[in-house]
C-alpha cells in the first residue's frame, strides 16, 4: 500500500503558474495517479475558509478515486471570509466529516492505522527565558502579530485547546494501540521541526509553531512507526528513534524560485510503501 502525505496547500493564497486548462484539483488528482498513491493524508491549511477546504477535499477525493483523510489546519479555522467566529463550530464540522481522523483512527489494513489531530501550539518551542506566557497568549510582540490572534476564537487560552485536541489524541492512539501507527498533527511535534533557536523573529514566533508536550505520545506509544507535520512552510525528512517524521509542506508561493504548481507540487508530496 502507498501512502501519499501533504500539507499546507493554501489555495487561496499561493500565486502559481499552470497551463489553461489545469487547475490545483486536476494536478493534485493527476500526481496522485502518477504516483500510484493508494491514500492520500493531507495535514491542514487547504484554504482560509473551512467550506472551500471542504468542498476541495470533497472534489479531490472523487477525482482520485483514493481516500483522502484531512486534520485542519490554524488556517483552515480562520474566519476572515465568513462570519462563523466561534472555532469549535468550525472545528465541530470538521470532525463530522468521513475524511476527519479525529476521534475516527482509520484502518489501512489489520497491521496498520492512521491516527489524526489538528494538535494546537503550546508555546514549548519558543524561547522560555526571553518571554512570558502571557506574551505569548497576546500573540504580539512589538509591531508584529501571530495572525490567529484576528481570525481565530477558541474562547480558551491556547494551551487549553492543545491540551484537549492532545486528551482526544490519546483516546484515538488507545484504540489502535496494537496497530503500527502513522501519526498526523497540523502543528510540529519534534524540535527538529521548528525554527532553531536563537533566532531574532522565531525565539517569540516557535511559540506558534508546534506543541512540545505532544512529543510524549512517542515515549507512550512505540507503535508510533511515521509521523506527519505540516504548519512550518517547509519540506523535510528526518529518521529519530526508530520512526520517520516527515513535513511535506507546499507551503507560500512567495518563497519558490519555480512557480510553477505542477513542479512544486511534485516536491512536496511525499510517499511511502507500507
Amino acid at each position: 500500500m502507498r501512502i501519499g502525505a501533504l500539507s499546507d496547500l493554501h489555495i487561496d493564497r499561493n500565486v502559481w503558474e499552470m497551463d489553461a486548462e489545469e487547475t490545483t484539483l486536476s494536478i493534485l488528482t493527476d500526481i496522485v495517479k502518477e504516483k500510484a498513491v493508494d491514500v492520500l493524508l493531507i495535514a491542514g491549511d487547504i484554504s482560509n475558509h473551512y467550506q472551500k477546504s471542504h468542498a476541495f477535499l470533497e472534489e479531490l477525493a472523487e477525482a482520485s478515486q483514493v481516500p483522502v483523510k484531512f486534520v485542519p489546519g490554524n488556517h483552515d479555522y480562520w474566519a476572515k471570509e465568513h462570519n462563523v467566529t466561534d472555532s469549535h463550530r468550525i472545528n465541530d464540522f470538521f470532525n463530522k466529516q468521513t475524511y476527519s481522523l479525529v476521534g475516527s483512527p482509520y484502518a489501512l489494513s489489520e497491521d496498520w492505522a492512521v491516527v489524526g489531530t489538528p494538535g494546537w501550539y503550546d508555546y514549548g518551542y519558543a524561547d522560555q527565558d526571553k518571554y512570558s506566557e502571557a506574551q505569548f497568549e497576546k500573540k504580539k510582540y512589538g509591531f508584529a502579530s501571530w495572525n490567529d490572534l484576528h481570525f481565530v476564537n477558541w474562547g480558551q487560552k491556547d494551551k487549553q485547546v492543545s491540551q484537549a485536541m492532545l486528551d482526544q489524541l490519546y483516546e484515538d492512539l488507545h484504540a489502535v494501540k496494537d496497530k503500527k501507527i502513522i501519526l498526523m498533527t497540523h502543528v510540529a511535534t519534534h524540535p527538529e521541526f521548528v525554527v532553531p533557536l536563537p533566532h531574532r523573529i522565531y525565539n517569540f514566533a516557535n511559540a506558534y509553531l508546534g506543541a512540545k508536550r505532544y512529543e510524549a505520545v512517542y515515549d507512550d506509544f512505540d507503535s508510533i512507526k511515521y509521523s506527519i507535520m505540516g504548519h512550518v512552510h517547509f519540506r523535510k525528512v528526518i529518521r529519530d528513534a526508530g520512526r520517520t517524521f516527515i513535513s511535506p509542506c507546499l507551503g507560500s508561493s512567495k518563497h519558490w524560485t519555480d512557480k510553477r504548481l505542477r513542479n512544486q507540487l511534485e516536491k512536496s508530496l511525499v510517499t511511502f510503501d507500507l
